[in-house]
């Protein structure tokens, strides 16, 4: 009993927490635009982050593009492999990617990875990694003295190999992204593969968690060659954890946005943003900028979720923001789009959960062929979404209606 009486009062007050932390108001304190070089030097400073030239981006569109790719990289790897995922579910998309990260490590590489301990909760590879000589930790366990960090997971998506490859972007490894065991298209997704100086940025943030999983300090050289320039991009690694009561990736996406002249295109698969952020959008379509948003329509992993969304609408289409949902399957492409010029790319949703209570990454990509490649994706995208209009959203049903107080809550915890 007395564990019971125990049990519902911390989840009333974490639930207390979660409902009544005071929101931060983020707004610039004047527009800079994006082309200028006092953009650059702010952002930097402000994410305490570096831009890094010399870098090759490629674009990978949907799992049978990304995951080939992926597994091809691990089976080459001569030093070493390391890996942070949120998600590894079993089955056929994970099952290879198991026998590259074995045969890889029984060869003498070194394979480091990281998983979510809820995200990836009972993941069944684990002992045979483990009995090949991979290292493997859990972020996060769920034990009784964290359970005050019960809802900081790591969200992050991050594959680097010989610390001069690394992937990262919006999907996990999982069936859902490969092949639909129910004949439903595979979720739409992005994952960018990168080469040169920026690898070792996301080799560092690797480091970071990895050091607080295991209490090692991650200096084997096989995980830090000498950058190389592998190409033209300028690139900029951006994270967010809840360490930092004020994210670096939420500074991103504000000055962005505040700061764009030409356009805007966001897509995310959850669409839930702050009284700042909508207020961004907003400005930014009553200055001319065109914005539009691409979300999740009728199939969605999360439909609460979606409300609350929804709920959203009316003040953003009022003021000229345009919103599509995707149609076809569940779309779950992060990235933002500003001026065809920046891109940022990575595992951030435009929700409160991967802005504040979450572990994220994120890259922005200062490219104008990388955006390009972006917004003919959006574009692409959009062909296959109906763009959701005033009188159609004000003439949706009493029951969404009614929902919508109720998603408040969920709107505060996403």
């Amino acid at each position: 009993m007395f564990w019971t009486v125990l049990g519902i009062g911390f989840a009333a007050w974490l639930l207390l927490v979660i409902l009544f932390t005071p929101r931060i108001d983020y707004h610039v304190s004047a527009r800079l635009d994006p082309e200028s070089p006092a953009f650059t030097h702010v952002l930097q400073s402000t994410c305490h982050s570096t831009m890094h030239g010399g870098n090759r981006v490629e674009i990978l569109t949907n799992g049978p593009a990304f995951y080939p790719a992926m597994r091809d990289a691990i089976a080459g790897a001569q030093a070493s492999i390391t890996l942070e995922a949120y998600i590894i579910s079993p089955g056929r998309v994970a099952a290879p990617f198991i026998d590259a990260l074995v045969d890889r490590a029984r060869t003498g590489v070194s394979v480091r990875i990281v998983l979510d301990a809820i995200g990836s909760a009972g993941c069944p590879y684990v002992p045979r990694l483990r009995e090949a000589g991979c290292l493997v930790h859990f972020y996060q366990p769920v034990r009784w003295h964290l359970l005050h960090r019960l809802n900081n997971r790591t969200h992050r998506e991050i594959l680097i190999v010989d610390g001069c490859v690394a992937f990262t972007g919006g999907a996990g490894i999982a069936d859902r992204w490969g092949v639909q065991a129910d004949g439903s298209p595979p979720w739409r997704d992005t994952m960018a593969r990168l080469e040169g100086p920026i690898v070792a940025a996301l080799q560092g943030l690797f480091a970071e968690n990895w050091l607080e999983c295991s209490g090692e300090i991650l200096t084997d050289s096989r995980h830090w060659p000498t950058p190389q320039p592998a190409g033209t991009t300028e690139a900029l690694l951006i994270k967010s954890s809840p360490s930092d009561r004020a994210t670096a990736s939420r500074v991103a996406f504000q000055m962005l946005i505040e700061g764009a002249v030409r356009s805007i295109d966001i897509s995310t698969p959850y669409f839930l943003p702050d009284k700042a952020l909508r207020g961004a959008l907003r400005r930014a379509a009553a200055r001319g900028v065109t914005v539009r948003v691409a979300v999740p329509g009728t199939v969605t992993d999360q439909r609460l979720v979606r409300l609350a969304g929804r709920r959203l609408y009316g003040e953003l289409l009022k003021d000229g923001v345009r919103l599509f949902e995707y149609r076809p399957s569940m779309t779950h492409v992060k990235a933002l789009i500003v001026d065809e010029r920046w891109a940022l790319i990575g595992t951030t949703n435009i929700d409160n959960r991967s802005f504040e209570h979450n572990d994220e990454v994120n890259v922005a990509l200062h490219d104008e062929a990388v955006a390009g490649r972006l917004r003919a994706d959006f574009d692409g995208d959009l062909a296959l979404c109906d763009e959701v209009t005033l009188p159609a959203w004000q003439a949706r049903s009493w029951a969404e209606k009614m929902v919508g107080p109720i998603c408040w809550i969920l709107e505060r915890q996403q």
